[in-house]
Order: structure tokens, then C-alpha cells, then sequence
């Protein structure tokens, strides 16, 4: 089973950084296309980020394009979700997830469990 947990969310004011983590124990994270997935409250799920596993190709929401960086370290077997400029329309659940390839739609092999970051003053 392929088992994701994400950490790193939080309380941040606007204009503000959080960098999210999620990680691999069980499998390799680099044979598999990472997304990253966002649900805020009374919306539908919408696909945010997602790194290509064999050419390492990012992809981005235009609303987040310029302040949203995904990256992987394969020695730590994590992908990370670096936040920039926060805005409180990110105020959402982020969930990591895995595929095969960053397809649209996404076809999801796992979820993670999900992590809140909300942005206030």
C-alpha cells in the first residue's frame, strides 16, 4: 500500500511562508508522479501542484504559479510544497497524493491524510 503522510501546515498571516512535507515509508516516492491537492471548505478538491517522477517536470494552478514551489529529496524519500506569499484564498486541507503520471484528471493511486494551512491576520 502506498502510504503518504503530510506534515508542515499551520496558522500563517497573509504575505507569509509555510513549507508542507509529505512522506513515503513504505515505497519510493521517485517512481511515482507526486500531486498536490487542496480542499477549502464548501469547494471541490482542485489539483495545486504536481512533480513528474521520471523527467522531474512541475506543474502549477496558475493561481499559485510564481509563489508555490514543489521539489523532492530522494534521500529523505519526501516531496515538499514550499508556500510563498500566502494569501487567505490558500486557506484550505492540503493533501499529497501519488500517481503514475500529473494527468488531468488526476488518476490517484493514494492519498495522504491531509494537513490544514490557514492563512489569517
Amino acid at each position: 500500500q502506498l502510504q503518504l503522510v503530510e506534515s508542515g501546515g499551520g496558522l500563517v498571516q497573509p504575505g507569509g511562508s509555510l513549507r508542507l512535507s509529505c512522506a513515503a515509508s513504505e515505497f519510493t516516492l521517485d517512481y511515482y508522479a507526486i500531486g498536490w491537492f487542496r480542499q477549502a471548505p464548501g469547494k471541490e478538491r482542485e489539483g495545486v501542484s504536481c512533480l513528474s517522477s521520471r523527467d522531474g517536470v512541475t506543474h502549477y494552478v496558475d493561481s499559485v504559479k510564481g509563489r508555490f514551489t514543489i521539489s523532492r529529496d530522494n534521500n529523505k524519500n519526501t516531496v515538499y510544497l514550499q508556500m510563498n506569499s500566502l494569501k487567505p484564498e490558500d486557506t484550505a486541507v492540503y493533501y499529497c497524493a501519488a500517481q503514475y503520471h500529473c494527468s488531468s484528471p488526476p488518476n490517484i493511486l493514494s492519498w495522504g491524510q491531509g494537513t490544514q494551512v490557514t492563512v489569517s491576520s
